[in-house]
């Protein structure tokens, strides 16, 4: 009898009781953090935890590599907005290297230096970003107000666009992989 109840738990506990669920699902997005996938609906960005991005199109398997986050993009393209703000635009900046641009997406891998702002810059697209690193970031916008965040790897986080601001690596180390929804 105890033997049985033994193995009943134990199958319990190796069969999944809940469904996994979205880190983001919004018009534009559906990303997971996972460290298998299946054949993904829509084209899909892989982001690993250590930086590698790859992309697959809709139907096929996306390769992974360790932990990442899987980005499915929907069909809900939206057109950047015109850059009114007098201030250059987030991407390209001194120092982001281009991973990767189709007719989806252009993706950039960034490392922040401490204490060192970045240039004041317009956000035109949404954008996902996989924080790599623990570090705390303050964000200025134009009329001096300030904030900090703090990210902890891997933080995966997507951010609307029409924004202005500059960024400043206030505590820690920090990189990200910045996804740019066309």
């Amino acid at each position: 009898m105890i033997r049985t109840l033994f193995l009943c738990l134990a199958l319990l506990q190796i069969s999944p009781t809940t469904k996994m669920q979205p880190v983001i699902d919004n018009e534009r997005v559906k990303v997971w953090d996972v460290t298998g996938a299946d054949p993904q609906p829509l084209d899909t960005v892989v982001v690993s935890m250590n930086g590698n991005v790859s992309w697959s199109p809709k139907g096929s398997t996306p390769k992974l590599d360790g932990r990442s986050a899987v980005i499915n993009l929907k069909d809900h393209a939206v057109a950047p907005l015109e850059n009114k703000s007098g201030y250059p635009l987030g991407f390209p900046r001194p120092g982001a290297k281009k991973l990767l641009e189709n007719d989806r997406v252009i993706i950039w891998d960034y490392t922040w230096i401490p204490d060192v702002p970045t240039p004041m810059h317009f956000h035109d697209k949404d954008v996902v970003a996989v924080f790599l690193e623990d570090g705390d970031l303050k964000s200025t916008t134009p009329d001096g107000k300030s904030s900090v965040t703090e990210y902890k790897a891997p933080t995966i986080k997507f951010n609307a666009r029409d924004r202005t601001h500059a960024e400043t690596l206030v505590k820690g180390k920090q990189r990200a992989i910045i996804t740019e929804l066309k």
